[in-house]
């Protein structure tokens, strides 16, 4: 054991480098595997601990002021019922900021199904009539907390703030969902809002909350039920971007350790080859193979711990450090009861892997023969090509012919080198991918479903034209596109979807197309991936829908890039939906704006012109919540450019071991050393060359895939990957090769201005 040590010792000496390289790659693995645990349980388990904690409802059914919603308790299957409680639509204002509200009667006790979680003040208090307690988005959005006071725009009348509290529910979100707001009911009675009814189910066996729905709204009537929310929509939204992430450093945490296993596997294989000798010798000093093969492993297995100890260091102590979301994933990780687990296991798994691959690599140093074959009697290379003679014949230089030779000769381990190499590469094409999608996101939302940059929604004092005038008044912007939201019935009557009447016949909106064409004759209508995931249909069918009591039939005719509501959205014309109810008014107005134009200095100026009878809100773009995936994807690339580099250096390696037998034949030849540098460089580049060109030929389609996929599991829907502009591809190809070939060129150097002696004991 003492003389394994030694000599794995000594060889740490000789190739401190690759050790580093090896240590950092590790490091940068395990932290990247570490963070998407915690990203997927920041995801999961705040949501999880305020449903189980509030004993939160599965289902919640809103219905008209009149319904007798108090009959849903006797229905089978239903565990508890919160509520029903009296609702009343309406708009708060605090420091500047509108949001459009649902106050929700309450009593002076919180219930005991449905229970709002306090995170700060109080709840109602009979000593305070006009007290509310706000859920903890919508007070956030508002800048409120305990103390603050609320204006409720058009009246005199105010709102004091007693408490902020989570709720397990679907929570606010600006032009799509009303905040809740926990009041006395008489301040509920006085609202002048559109009123009416919420009542919350607790179900003994949650699989069953389709049946459950479907069951309620048959006891009730579907004219009575204008809205539906279920727990698994509220658990997906509130996991957000931050599952997204998760997923992103898993799948890449994952395929960088595949890289890095393989980059060590092909490390330990070319020095295995280049010190053949070495290990015969160790074998005839009494080294049994069980020691050789050790010796390789014990090495490597202290570079992967060394480097897995110094990820899940840095990950505990400074991870909940990092400024954003990442840094509040780890905090909130690090109290969860799989913490502990996770923050040894996956370190461990990682260290397991990689000594396996390198126990792999490292049998093979154990059957190497005591007595090496004669290196004279193995086959130099192989005949020169009949392309590479021609080649020469069109007088090339004899440098580039003889590297390009050199890189492709021995296929079987030419391949494996340029597999390996390609490996990283293709997943940087990816991550690149990813980078760009984002960036189309940013900077061109309207090729990615969001045309309209503001959504405006007037007082009821405001006539339609009136809010025209105001809107089209404005020099920034483009195109007013009435238009309405509503709740429907899905065929079935197991939840609601989205049903959106947005532009006229005259001037539609302009929905960005993935399949199928415009919604341009009557009954026509284009639908989002969630909505065809969720009523299991596809463009070209029928589908029939129940709007408050209403039944509405539509046609779906293609299917377009929705962002809003998990893509659980079917939209028409406003003029569809007159056909069927002559009396709707538009309640929103779509804006599109010049280029250029700053939507937060539009809207409040549209606010200030229209004296607070307008509410104008920036349209929400999704990738707002994945801007830490900008650093992620930056650190991924550094780890996988280093694993890159490993394998680099290991095929340079290589090619300079194997150009030692070939040294003297050159010089023969009358090739001057400059000339012998330019072979093994060539030979360096061109594999670098061949695995560029693999990945990027690979990558782009898998990241295509992985986009798109990914896109239609959030019912956004395909057709919003975005590859790397032709010129970007080209620069980092460029840049692989180039790096490729400048680290090639000391080593390559160096072994061209060797002495005769020491070369023709290494050929010996």
């Amino acid at each position: 054991m003492r003389a394994t040590l030694r000599w794995a010792h000594a060889d740490l000496r000789t190739h401190r480098g690759e050790a580093l390289f090896i240590v950092l790659a590790t490091a940068g693995i395990v932290a990247s595997l570490l963070l998407a645990s915690a990203l997927f349980g920041y995801a999961t388990n705040p949501w999880q601990r305020v449903f189980t904690q509030s004993r939160g409802a599965h289902v919640w059914i809103h219905t008209g002021a009149d319904t007798d919603a108090g009959r849903l308790a006797r229905l089978g299957g239903v565990e508890s019922v919160s509520g029903p409680y009296r609702t009343a639509a309406t708009a708060v204002e605090s420091h500047g900021a509108r949001a459009s509200v649902e106050l929700r009667g309450a009593t002076g006790a919180p219930p005991a199904t449905g229970r709002p979680l306090l995170t700060s003040g109080r709840w109602l208090d009979p000593a305070t009539p006009d007290g509310v307690v706000l859920e903890h988005g919508l007070a956030r959005a508002l800048w409120a907390e305990p103390g603050d006071t609320l204006k409720l725009p058009g009246t005199a009348r105010t709102l004091t703030v007693l408490g902020v509290a989570d709720s397990a529910e679907p929570g606010y979100s600006p032009g799509e969902r009303s905040g809740l707001v926990w009041a006395p009911p008489s301040v509920v009675q006085r609202a002048e809002g559109r009123s009416g009814q919420v009542v919350g189910l607790r179900l003994a066996d949650p699989g069953d909350t389709d049946y459950a729905v479907q069951r309620a709204v048959t006891t009730l009537g579907a004219g009575a039920v204008t809205q539906v929310s279920h727990w698994q929509q509220a658990r997906a939204e509130a996991q957000g971007g931050n599952r997204l992430l998760g997923q992103v450093l898993g799948l890449f945490g994952l395929g960088a350790l595949v890289a890095a296993a393989l980059a060590v596997y092909g490390a330990i294989d070319t020095r295995i080859r280049g010190h053949l000798r070495d290990i015969s010798v160790l074998k005839a000093i009494g080294f049994t193979p069980g020691q050789v093969v050790r010796s390789f492993l014990v090495q490597h297995l202290a570079y992967a711990l060394l480097g897995a100890a110094v990820a899940t260091a840095l990950i505990q102590t400074l991870g909940s450090r990092v400024p954003g979301r990442l840094g509040d994933a780890v905090g909130v990780w690090q109290g969860l009861p799989e913490h502990t687990a996770a923050l040894f296991g996956v370190p461990a798994a990682v260290v397991l892997f990689i000594g396996a691959m390198t126990g792999l690599a490292a049998w093979r140093a154990g059957r190497v023969p005591s007595v090496p074959v004669l290196r004279a009697a193995v086959a130099p290379g192989g005949r020169l090509s009949g392309v590479a003679r021609g080649a020469l014949g069109l007088r090339l230089p004899p440098a580039l012919v003889l590297g390009w030779h050199k890189a492709f000769t021995r296929r079987p381990r030419s391949l494996s080198a340029i597999a390996r190499l390609a490996l990283p590469l293709l997943l940087i094409v990816v991550a690149l991918s990813a980078w760009t999608t984002i960036d189309r996101f940013h900077d061109k939302p309207q090729e990615l479903g969001l045309a309209a940059a503001l959504t405006a929604r007037a007082d009821e004092d405001l006539t339609d034209s009136g809010a025209r005038d105001l809107l089209a008044g404005n020099r920034q912007v483009t195109g007013v596109h009435p238009g309405i939201e509503v709740a429907a019935l899905v065929p079935g009557q197991t939840g609601t979807i989205a049903l959106r009447g947005l532009g006229t016949h005259q001037d539609p909106y302009p929905f960005t197309l993935a399949e199928g064409r415009p919604a341009r004759g009557p009954d026509e209508a284009v639908a989002g991936q969630g909505l065809l995931d969720a009523l299991d249909v596809r463009v070209g069918d029928w589908v029939r829908m129940t709007v408050g009591g209403r039944p509405q039939i539509l046609h779906i005719v293609g299917r377009n890039i929705e962002p809003e509501n998990s893509g659980r959205v079917i939209s028409t014309s406003l003029d569809t939906l007159r056909e069927n109810d002559p009396k709707l008014r538009p309640t929103l107005y779509q804006l599109q704006l010049r280029p250029g134009a700053d939507p937060a200095a539009v809207g409040a100026e549209l606010t200030k012109t229209s004296r607070g009878q307008l509410d104008v809100q920036a349209v929400t773009n999704p990738a707002d919540g994945l801007s830490p995936l900008r650093s992620v994807v930056i650190g991924l690339i550094a780890v996988l450019a280093l694993i890159g580099l490993i394998e680099l250096l290991t095929a340079i390696g290589g090619t300079v071991r194997e150009g030692e037998r070939d040294l003297l034949a050159l010089k023969a030849i009358g090739l001057s050393p400059r000339q012998i540098t330019a072979v093994a460089v060539t030979a360096t580049g061109c594999t670098a060359l061949a695995a560029a060109l693999t990945g990027t030929a690979l990558g782009l389609p898998l990241a295509h895939w992985l986009i798109d996929a990914q896109g239609r599991s959030n019912g956004i829907g395909a057709g919003i990957a975005r590859m790397p502009s032709p010129a970007l591809l080209i620069l980092f190809g460029s840049a692989a090769v180039l790096g490729a070939a400048a680290l090639a060129a000391l080593p390559a150097s160096r072994a061209a201005r060797r002495r005769l002696a020491d070369t023709l004991s290494a050929v010996a």
